[in-house]
């Protein structure tokens, strides 16, 4: 949980905003790109019925992506019938052990480019010569 709270808040322009239940939201240019959900009735431990308490929101740049994290076996993402048409995937922090600091840093980094305008968006790529 700290690598994503180190990453979120190590991007530029970035401002933490308390959510509902007083979980932090990570917003870029008032865009939500990273928040920590309270627990809802559709995640959800099949064989107990309790509700996740440690679900991550992480937006992503496009259905497509959206897809390929949720759809490989050998990483923790998810999503419910309630993100169906929403451009994010969800995380249990629980289960954030299962993907290298790399992996996690380059999901939050797209969550950042995908919410930031496009000028942020351009210098940032630009000062990490990714374009």
């Amino acid at each position: 949980m700290a690598d994503v709270h180190a990453v979120a808040s190590g991007m530029p322009h970035v401002a933490v905003v308390q959510g509902g239940g007083e979980n932090p939201v990570y917003q870029v240019g008032g865009k939500s790109f990273v928040f920590f959900r309270t627990p809802r009735p559709d995640a959800f431990d099949t064989e107990t019925g309790e509700r996740y308490d440690d679900v991550i929101v992480i937006w992503v740049p496009a259905e497509e992506d959206k897809f390929a994290l949720v759809s490989d076996e050998s990483n923790p993402f998810f999503t419910t019938p309630h993100f169906d048409g929403h451009l994010s995937v969800l995380v249990r922090g629980s289960q954030l052990g299962q993907l290298s600091v790399q992996e996690l840093t380059e999901v939050i980094q797209d969550a950042w480019l995908s919410r930031a305008s496009k000028r942020r968006a351009a210098t940032w790529l630009e000062e990490h010569r990714l374009v």
